[in-house]
């Protein structure tokens, strides 16, 4: 999936979420000074900059396939190389990582083991590869709020559960199918506060991935009883929400 909207879209929609996923990745990954490392899918880069600040910019390379985030991460992060790549075809070279992450990206990618495959490829014997998804499977990613309201008028709407990497045990699967060893497994917790509801809420109006393309193509009417849907599935402002990712490791 290309994300046609500016990077700070993103970063309001998720880039709260993703940056205190970054460090459980990269700890997951066991990422060590020296070693040279590939954001895949890096989105703004919340990845891109808690790597940077692990190892240096010269050390971190990171490809997505949407140019406003390739634009931002380059303007944000400067010395790393940032290429417009799809994860099924990195601009890469064969063992240049020590290791390859995808931070919320491999449930997004039009053929998941493909794009590991890759990621193992652009990495050296030995290196790690590793990911993460939301936990879609059992409703506990930061957008359950969101799709909850949804359901209760659209019961079969696409609600991002059978994505791949969604449920327990999927990423490790992937992981075994595209040729990786010693897979581990590990999940996340993240939180985050919003002190209005509007906070929330107006993310989703940008049109940024599954969710904001499904308000997007709702007409004013719609939306705005989605909004009142929401907001009675919420606490009262301020609140904190709670998500939960799966994330796995394995070695080239």
């Amino acid at each position: 999936m290309t994300f046609d909207v500016a990077a700070e879209a993103y970063d309001a929609f998720m880039g709260a979420w993703s940056a205190p996923l970054a460090p459980q990745l990269a700890d997951l990954a066991n990422i060590r000074r020296g070693e040279r490392v590939l954001d895949v899918g890096c989105g703004p880069g919340a990845l891109t900059r808690e790597l940077v600040t692990r190892l240096s910019a010269g050390n971190v390379a990171a490809v997505d396939p949407s140019p406003p985030f390739v634009a931002a991460v380059r303007e944000r992060n400067p010395g790393v190389d940032v290429r417009r790549a799809n994860a099924e075809a990195l601009p890469f070279g064969d063992d240049v990582f020590d290791a390859a992450l995808a931070q919320l990206v491999v449930h997004l990618m039009r053929d998941p083991v493909a794009g590991l495959r890759e990621m193992a490829r652009v990495s050296r014997s030995g290196g790690v590869v590793a990911a993460s998804v939301w936990d879609y499977g059992t409703r506990q990613s930061a957008l359950e709020p969101f799709w909850r309201a949804v359901r209760e008028a659209d019961p079969d709407v696409d609600d991002e559960s059978r994505m791949a990497g969604a449920r327990e045990g999927h990423l490790a699967e992937l992981f075994a199918a595209a040729g990786l060893r010693h897979i581990e497994s590990a999940t996340f917790e993240v939180s985050r506060r919003f002190e209005t509801f509007d906070e929330w809420w107006t993310p989703f109006t940008a049109g940024v991935g599954v969710s904001g393309g499904y308000v997007a193509k709702l007409d004013p009417a719609a939306q705005a009883a989605l909004r009142e849907r929401c907001r009675a599935t919420l606490p009262e402002a301020p609140f904190v929400l709670e998500a939960r990712a799966w994330a796995a490791r394995g070695t080239v």
